[in-house]
């Protein structure tokens, strides 16, 4: 899967779960090591993104990392979502 159908896949994972989809934008940066995508949310979505005990953050880390290349030069991909509650 290509770094855009991986933002692809983020954004239709995440969109259904907001009650403002409008507000999302999604950060791709990278380094060596990582692609990193940055998930950014309406406030009061951000809850509903995080899930209880972070289960629906941990599940939709868990479909994009595994939806990454396994070519061994393929960088690991992590992501993160901004929480603007605090």
């Amino acid at each position: 899967m290509t770094e855009t159908n991986i933002e692809g896949l983020v954004r239709s994972l995440v969109t259904p779960l907001l009650e403002h989809p409008d507000a999302l934008t999604i950060t791709k940066s990278e380094d060596d090591r990582f692609q990193r995508y940055v998930v950014d949310v309406h406030p009061q979505d951000v809850g509903r993104l995080i899930g209880r005990q972070g289960h629906i953050a941990s599940a939709l880390r868990m479909v994009v990392e595994g939806a990454r290349p396994r070519r061994s030069n393929s960088k690991k991909v992590r992501l993160l979502i901004n929480d603007h509650r605090h």
